[in-house]
């Protein structure tokens, strides 16, 4: 076995993790007898030799070692040695990719075509592995073929052919998952791949099956689809749930039988605790009897992308699932839909809030979440949010190993619904040792029904020790006073203001002088501080603002904001620049640097200077082409614009500003909608963004724009 092993130079070469004569002892520890070791082996060969998918000089050494494992029936495991030669050789570059690199993107580059070109050009051998004794091998065959292999027709012909003498399940679906692969990577061949996965979809073949060829179908040729595919799977699932649970396939564990490391002592690997993971999640009880299922649906509801209508009805249908498991891909698939997607959710989202009273924790926890991340659009869902929180304290803050602690999801929730029954939960909070770092935005979201809670957050401010930890610890009950306007508690946060440590000490200054601003009048005891600190780099606009909210003082304040357009970092340009606008009409003079703005290289700062011209001067004739251009360069400041544009009234019939705004609501995907990440106020930043175009295009007077 690996003949020439020795001759390779591995010390010259490297991997992720530096020189690479470990290799051949992983190339070794794949082939060993000893299952720890070989899963030890492939674990190292994921960190190092293909760390994160990258392709080094020690990869493409490996390759005809692998593939030696891969044929050799004496080796266990070998369906992830396959699995590692398809992510090595099954990356695909196109144009965009090999634009403006760099000297060692070049080398990456090259790398991973030599692994395509290698890896590829052994490829024939997964034919015969298709026929493997090793349900593994099986399962791992024809993906690898469907992305290596020069023939795609050739392999396409294998998969049907092997499909009808295929015992094992899940290596049923890895042929029909190739079929779907080789359609999407190979375009004249979708037709005739589409029209075997259609056949497979009919009544004649088991409901796993159809499941699985309807989720490739609407991956690969969505047209293809039944059009009642909602009934359709439906009927399936319902099927599914009635046959008795079959196993699935085998997972060798690289441990005793009780899950511990063969001597007792060793810690699971990555890969190790990912197989645990696994049959953990096959293990779950489940009334369908299919682990798989979960993973069919999801690829179906991916390939049913933009059809929101199909997609809720789905939903809904699995949400009303007598399988708890169901339900818990069901809610996050859920919250998946929703922030992707703008469209009618209130009867889903009311499901949704129903499984916060099922026994399975899980489940409830998901539901909780989910509805977390909806603000406003969880409404449907508000009275059982309340019962949750009412029924589980224990839930109203959660711990973490490390950091301060929060606010449980179904609090948060309610809280961003503006409910006044998180009331008690939240009051709960504020006497804690330490206070969740993110009650005060959840005062915010409350509004008005917070403002019992304002004596207690002044109080709390009063304790706080003004040492190293003091923003920490003062930061959210100064963000709550700041919500409430809370002008009473001006002396606590004058306190401090005046007395803020070294360390995040112009955070928490900064903090303290937007709360002080927010209370206006009410807080002229700051106003001493107030004009020492304008004169104090660091705090000069910020406390320049808080100054004319309390007093009105323009004439003072407006030199301060002036200075403050000269700021050489972009974020505190950004400010001043901000607070001149808030000024309006008395910052009149600072129009001319303002509009030298418009042409500054970072877009945001453009937007901000648009806004506040409009705000200082009135006109709109310059600010509006720079906040529509902004408007298609960067959809992330799009809610910005189109709350300038809602005061504005710039919003006249066959204008620029009425095109982008109806072209917005007419818009069926999310503006902040991203492939592969999201944030947690996404949905929350798209509703308020229709909100504003709405407004916006009804406060349309027909007078036109000054000039």
């Amino acid at each position: 076995m690996f003949t020439g092993i020795d001759e390779v130079d591995w010390a010259s070469m490297e991997h992720a993790y530096g020189p690479a004569d470990d290799v051949p002892e992983l190339l070794y520890g794949l082939a060993s007898a000893d299952p720890a070791e070989r899963e030890s082996a492939l674990d190292g060969m994921y960190g190092a030799v293909h760390h994160q998918g990258d392709v080094y000089a020690c990869t493409l050494a490996c390759i005809p070692f692998l593939f030696e494992l891969a044929v050799d029936p004496g080796i266990r495991d070998r369906g992830g040695i396959v699995e590692l030669l398809t992510s090595i050789g099954g990356i695909d570059l196109d144009e965009d990719d090999e634009s403006d690199l760099d000297e060692d993107e070049i080398e990456g580059v090259a790398n991973y075509a030599m692994a395509s070109a290698a890896v590829s050009a052994g490829s024939a051998v997964f034919f015969e592995l298709v026929a493997d004794e090793d349900p593994g091998v099986r399962l791992a065959a024809p993906l690898a073929l469907a992305t290596l292999h020069g023939r795609p027709g050739r392999v396409l012909a294998l998969l049907r052919e092997r499909l009808p003498v295929e015992a094992d399940d899940e290596v049923r679906l890895a042929l029909i998952e190739a079929a779907g692969r080789i359609a999407l990577r190979h375009r004249p061949l979708t037709g005739q791949a589409a029209d075997w996965l259609s056949r497979l979809a009919a009544e004649a073949y088991p409901p796993g099956l159809r499941l699985a060829a309807l989720a490739q179908l609407a991956r690969c040729a969505p047209d293809a689809l039944p059009g009642d595919v909602v009934r359709v799977v439906s009927g399936l699932l319902r099927e599914l749930r009635t046959r008795p649970a079959r196993p699935g396939p085998t997972v060798t564990k690289a441990a005793g039988g009780d899950g511990s490391a063969a001597d007792g002592t060793t810690a699971p690997t990555p890969v190790g605790r990912l197989r645990e993971l696994s049959a953990e999640e096959s293990a779950r009880p489940q009334q369908v009897g299919t682990p798989w299922a979960a993973d069919l649906l999801r690829t179906l509801h991916g390939g049913l992308d933009d059809r929101v209508e199909d997609r809720t009805a789905l939903l809904t249908d699995q949400l009303l699932s007598p399988d708890p498991c169901q339900r818990v891909d069901a809610v996050r698939m859920s919250g998946g839909l929703i922030r992707a997607w703008r469209g009618s959710y209130e009867g889903l989202v009311r499901l949704v809030g129903v499984q916060l009273t099922d026994p399975e924790p899980r489940l409830a926890e998901a539901a909780s979440h989910v509805l977390e991340e909806l603000f406003g659009l969880a409404a449907p869902a508000a009275d059982a949010l309340a019962g949750r929180v009412a029924a589980d304290p224990g839930a109203w803050v959660k711990e973490w190993a490390s950091g301060p602690p929060g606010l449980g999801p179904a609090v948060k929730a309610l809280a961003r619904l503006g409910d006044a029954r998180v009331l008690p939960a939240l009051a709960a909070a504020l006497e804690r040792p330490e206070v969740p770092h993110d009650v005060g935005f959840a005062i915010r979201c409350l509004g008005a029904p917070a403002a019992p809670l304002a004596g207690a957050l002044r109080r709390r401010l009063g304790e706080v020790g003004l040492d190293e930890g003091a923003y920490d610890r003062a930061s959210p009950l100064l963000a709550g006073l700041t919500a409430l306007r809370a002008g009473e508690a001006a002396p606590e946060v004058l306190r401090v203001l005046r007395g803020a440590p070294e360390y995040r000490g112009e955070w928490l200054r900064t903090a303290a002088l937007r709360a002080l601003g927010s209370f206006g009048p009410a807080a002229g005891c700051a106003v001493p501080e107030l004009r020492r600190l304008i004169r104090r780099p660091g705090t000069a606009t910020e406390a320049a603002e808080a100054l004319w909210a309390v007093t009105g003082e323009a004439d003072t304040v407006l030199p301060v904001l002036a200075e403050g357009l000269r700021a050489e970092q972009v974020h505190d340009c950004r400010a001043a620049v901000s607070a001149l606008g808030g000024l309006g009409w008395r910052a009149e003079a600072v129009a001319p640097r303002l509009r030298a703005l418009l042409a500054h290289e970072e877009l945001w700062l453009r937007v901000d200077a648009a806004i506040a011209l409009w705000e200082v001067s009135g006109r709109t004739r310059e600010a509006v082409p720079v906040l529509l251009f902004a408007w298609e360069r960067n959809r992330h400041v799009r809610v910005r614009i189109a709350g300038c544009l809602a005061r504005m009234g710039v919003a006249e019939a066959g204008s620029d500003a009425v095109r982008v705004l109806r072209a917005e609501l007419l818009s069926a995907r999310r503006h902040n909608a991203l492939d592969g990440g999201y944030g947690s106020h996404d949905t929350y930043e798209d509703e308020k963004l229709l909100a504003l175009c709405r407004r916006a295009l009804l406060g349309n007077t027909g007078k036109g724009t000054t000039s």
